[in-house]
């Protein structure tokens, strides 16, 4: 079923498994269970950013690089099919010239509609996580799945599904988890690890409070928005994700719908993620050029906050109305 896969990698000697340029718990799993799965080769990691502290817990984390490999004589695009998502990459001429003449493939698990405007093959399906993705692929095509090409995969399918807990996720989720348990993934060391790595400082609670008083609710209270300037990206990503912070914690607010987080960047950029208990993340996120789930989803933008904000509200609240209570 997946013999794509297999054919694409036989015959390459040096892959570079590239992931977008905001990078979380499922891509990184899909990148360094790839790297496992391909060990008979020279594999190379790349995101065009760091990875975030708050992800250092999975183990081999530091050997993604953000030095373009320009020698590798394939890519494996890991867990976006989003221009908008590898607009770093793309706007370089010499990485477009690489991924435009070497062989690409491109493996995703999201719903919106590839947008790459070069020669690639593509392994998209719907599934809660690009690591459950490529479970699929590694068992369909009996490749060796070790205990941490496991352990990998069952951190980024735990990640995408918060912890199989999602509405995403499905019974498959469930009983690959078991079967990566069986494969040697220890699920004790591995929630003890993140749980030491979610761990916040005195001045992380400050700030995570600070940010709770800027919320803003819209719609009689079924939108929150809360605005994230740049000062705070300089001043607190490297530590802990602003997202992650506050997110989740607007799903909780009784009457809450939607919640989105925006950031700001020097340049007029707008990044925006969302977290829905409706299904509508992705249509909402499509509205701004974004996508990605029903329930969860993104989008980057160059306009003006002030802008962007009643348009956020009306496409909300047109979104709200067709799905009803």
């Amino acid at each position: 079923m997946y013999d794509k896969f297999s054919n694409f990698v036989r015959d390459k000697k040096h892959i570079c498994v590239i992931q977008a340029e905001n990078p979380d718990g499922d891509s990184l799993g899909t990148a360094l269970a790839l790297e496992e799965a391909l060990s008979d080769k020279e594999v190379t990691l790349y995101c065009p950013v760091d990875i975030p502290k708050y992800m250092h817990y999975f183990e081999g984390w530091s050997r993604v690089e953000n030095e373009f490999p320009y020698k590798a004589d394939a890519f494996i695009i890991v867990d976006t099919a989003s221009s908008t998502l590898l607009s770093k990459l793309l706007e370089d001429a010499a990485i477009r010239n690489c991924l435009s003449t070497e062989p690409v493939l491109v493996i995703d698990h999201h719903e919106t509609a590839p947008d790459l405007d070069f020669d690639h093959e593509e392994i998209i399906e719907t599934t809660s996580s690009c690591c459950l993705l490529l479970f699929r692929i590694l068992k369909d095509q009996k490749i060796t799945i070790s205990a941490q090409c496991a352990e990998n995969l069952l951190y980024g399918i735990e990640s995408d599904t918060l912890g199989l807990t999602s509405q995403s996720t499905s019974s498959e989720d469930f009983r690959a988890a078991a079967e990566l348990v069986d494969l040697g993934a220890k699920i004790a060391d591995m929630e003890e690890r993140r749980r030491d790595y979610m761990k916040k400082s005195a001045r992380i609670l400050d700030y995570k409070a600070d940010l709770i008083k800027r919320v803003e609710y819209h719609l009689d209270g079924r939108l929150a928005t809360v605005l994230i300037p740049f000062e705070d990206i300089q001043k607190y990503s490297d530590e802990y994700n602003p997202n992650v912070l506050i997110l989740e914690e607007l799903r909780l607010v009784e009457g809450v719908d939607v919640a989105v987080s925006i950031k700001t960047y020097p340049d007029g950029k707008l990044t925006g993620k969302i977290r829905a208990s409706k299904p509508i993340a992705d249509q909402l996120a499509g509205f701004f050029g974004g996508g990605g789930h029903p329930y969860a989803a993104g989008f980057r933008i160059y306009e003006d906050y002030a802008e962007t904000l009643p348009e956020l509200i009306g496409a909300t609240m047109k979104l709200l109305d067709q799905v009803g209570e």
